[in-house]
């Protein structure tokens, strides 16, 4: 089963300095129907200002993934990590039993924009831990890279403490990339700039998503050059 979220269904919220896009309940928007899909509990879209963010603040018991678009994003939290990420990079945090952390846009003049988020893990009373990863955004041409996965096999995959894999992909016009997958478990597709058509019949365009469930093949084929993020789920 396919089910398409278009982009303008999800709860937008404008506070000046931050745009957000909220694809789950989060914050101000309560929705008891659209907690979560598998482990995958949150996902926001957002835009911040240049020398504006989120100050400090705590998580607990939740991994965290931070995938940057545009600009710059700088990461502190209670352990002494700093670090500052742009695109080609992948921020993971386990908060496991309890961290602190701020996210900061660091520009004087340039917003950044960025996906933030955030999974169940597979188990709690986690150590709290950070990683930065770097990927080569060449390998996402026409193909599935993964930039996220539970104990990965090479560098420049973030690990995660949860079954699952995050790929990124950039799909020139024409071409398909087929997915295979355990009629048990979940994909979830977010379209991140252009068009692109699922199983030839599904049209999905900017920042439209996906949630699917007990199909075992995906056919998806860019009617224009397109990027997009492919979540593999339990």
């Amino acid at each position: 089963m396919i089910t398409i979220y278009p982009a303008n269904s999800r709860f937008s919220a404008n506070h000046g300095w931050l745009q957000s896009n909220f694809s789950f309940s989060f914050a101000e928007y309560y929705d008891p129907e659209n907690m979560q899909f598998g482990p995958l509990r949150v996902l926001n879209d957002d835009v911040v200002a240049p020398k504006k963010g989120f100050g400090m603040h705590p998580h607990a018991e939740m991994e965290i993934v931070t995938v940057v678009l545009k600009g710059y994003l700088q990461h502190k939290d209670s352990q002494g990590h700093t670090a500052t990420t742009t695109f080609g990079g992948i921020q993971r945090m386990s908060a496991g039993t309890g961290i602190y952390h701020s996210e900061m846009n660091p520009s004087l003049d340039e917003e950044v924009s960025l996906l933030q988020m955030w999974f169940l893990p597979d188990e709690k009373g986690l150590t709290p831990s950070y990683e930065q990863t770097s990927f080569d955004i060449s390998q996402m041409k026409n193909q599935l890279l993964p930039v996220v996965k539970k104990n990965p096999e090479s560098e420049g995959i973030a690990h995660i403490h949860q079954d699952l894999t995050i790929y990124l992909s950039e799909l020139e016009a024409g071409q398909q990339i087929d997915f295979s997958q355990s009629i048990d478990r979940r994909t979830f597709l977010f379209i991140l700039e252009g068009e692109v058509k699922v199983n030839g019949e599904h049209v999905l365009k900017t920042r439209d998503s996906a949630r699917i469930t007990e199909l075992e093949g995906l056919k998806i084929e860019a009617m224009g050059n397109s990027t997009f993020m492919l979540i593999d789920l339990p």
